[in-house]
């Protein structure tokens, strides 16, 4: 039995399709995703003026409360994901590792599942290569993890009222050119 303990021999797959069974997983942690300033006061902007349309509209229809806000440092710490090290071995019996990021449904691949994997380098070169599809051939399941972005962390409220408000600017400028 492969404990799968032994890591002196771990490698990192350097091709982009990779071919083994599944070791093992390993414990997951949680990593974040950093989040860009110059994007997030860009869509705040946006979203500063579709609020004000919206306290139009609140002013015209009472009874139609706002959402909860969140504060600038709930926004700038970006979403976390779930990162889960896995680790391989290919026809050669040699023990490689890679990363999974986000979640998958406990059942679709198990240890010693034969599976196919689409690789991706990650930008720090010590870290193994993160996993962006699985095929697993032993249940013939194609599978893709995912991950939480920067739109899922600022959520469909927010980015409504940015996309309200840029229409709003867009409509104002077009008026203001036709007079």
């Amino acid at each position: 039995m492969d404990s799968g303990l032994d890591t002196r021999r771990i490698a990192h797959p350097t091709q982009r399709i990779f071919t083994g069974r599944v070791v093992r997983f390993l414990e997951g942690y949680t990593r974040e995703i950093a989040i860009g300033k110059p994007v997030l006061v860009a869509v705040l902007a946006a979203a500063g003026v579709g609020a004000l349309l919206m306290l139009v509209v609140r002013a015209i229809l009472p009874g139609s409360g706002g959402g909860a806000r969140r504060r600038w440092k709930d926004l700038t710490k970006g979403p976390e994901y779930l990162v889960t090290p896995v680790r391989l071995r290919d026809g050669a019996g040699g023990l490689y590792e890679v990363e999974l990021h986000g979640h998958l449904a406990q059942s679709a691949v198990h240890p010693a599942d034969h599976v196919q994997l689409t690789l991706r380098a990650q930008r720090d070169p010590d870290l193994p290569p993160r996993i962006e599809r699985i095929v697993n051939l032993t249940t013939g399941q194609l599978l893709t993890p995912r991950t939480a972005t920067l739109w899922s962390h600022l959520g469909p409220p927010l980015l409504l009222q940015a996309t309200l408000g840029i229409l709003l600017v867009l409509g104002i400028a077009a008026w203001s050119a036709l007079t």
